[in-house]
């Protein structure tokens, strides 16, 4: 079975026009790294990056990071100059970046509106905001009752749950450059760091071969990464590498209205899987795709001997 989708792939692949359009939205996480803004020196290193790029950018504010060091008023000033760029899209990751599917609804719902209520404080800066959530560990439940009870909730209150298509895992390969680079092994870093970039670039081929596979075309695909050090440092590179693939940056509104996403999701468990496998029906065809994404098995080994210790 897994042979017949890897053939599948290839022919939908060769099927299509060389120059046909590839469209992403580059959005990030735990905005603001307030742990590293204070090991920065007070310099918000990734926000100068992108402020380079010249692409739009969503970015889900985790608010309770703002208070997490004794830097509150550093941090406040971090959050607004995140908050000043127009090519920035804003939206909710919620106050405490809670498990939805442990703490239940009602604690889930009120983080949500904590969230709100700590950007309502901003409002007289020239921010873009709209009112996405994406939930924390994309955990939209436990079971389709939680699913359902959060999603109806959502839609009174006029948010937008905000998917991904692609990641790959960067938390992780963050963690192990992290470490790298405080023991200073610096080339271990450099090496984890070239293997992030690398992967980067083959699960997007990876899920915009299957887009083509579900649908017979290219999507407008959602790309979900961190503020976090590995990001500062190589999010650029990666961005480059893109461009030099003929992709096109999208902000989340354009890529949303790509009709796949009004598809629904009957995938009902708490992992925090691609919409490409929750839109899947099949769960066997879902089992069948991922056991084809990019190997990453070392890299996470490497990462539960490394947290073990």
């Amino acid at each position: 079975m897994i042979k017949s989708f890897t053939f599948f792939a290839l022919i939908m692949l060769l099927s299509q026009p060389l120059f046909s359009q590839l469209e992403v939205a580059i959005t990030i996480d735990d905005v603001p790294n307030t742990r590293k803004f204070e090991q920065d020196n007070f310099s918000p290193v990734l926000l100068t990056k992108l402020d380079s790029l010249n692409i739009p950018i969503a970015i889900f504010i985790n608010y309770g990071l703002v208070k997490k060091n004794q830097y509150v008023e550093k941090n406040k000033e971090l959050l607004s100059e995140w908050l000043k760029r127009k090519y920035v899209t804003v939206a909710n990751h919620t106050y405490s970046h809670f498990r939805y599917s442990e703490v239940g609804f009602e604690s889930f719902k009120a983080d949500i509106e904590k969230g709100e209520k700590f950007r309502e404080k901003f409002d007289d800066e020239p921010i873009n905001h709209t009112k996405y959530l994406r939930f924390p560990f994309n955990d939209l439940g436990k079971d389709s009752v939680q699913h359902a009870q959060i999603k109806e909730y959502l839609k009174s209150a006029n948010y937008t749950i905000t998917p991904h298509t692609i990641e790959s895992s960067d938390w992780m390969f963050s963690y192990l450059y992290d470490r790298y680079l405080e023991t200073g092994e610096k080339e271990k870093a450099k090496k984890i760091a070239a293997t992030y970039v690398s992967k980067t670039i083959e699960y997007f081929d990876f899920f915009d071969s299957l887009a083509e596979v579900q649908y017979g075309r290219k999507v407008k695909q959602i790309y979900l990464c961190h503020d976090n050090s590995l990001n500062a440092d190589y999010l650029p590179e990666i961005i480059q590498i893109l461009k030099k693939k003929n992709y096109s940056f999208i902000n989340l509104e354009e890529a949303l209205s790509d009709p796949v996403y009004q598809q629904p999701d009957t995938y009902y468990k708490k992992w925090g899987v691609s919409w490409l496998y929750r839109w899947m029906q099949n769960p066997k065809e879902r089992s069948t795709a991922m056991k084809q994404e990019p190997d990453i098995m070392e890299v996470h080994q490497l990462y539960e001997k490394l947290i073990s210790e």
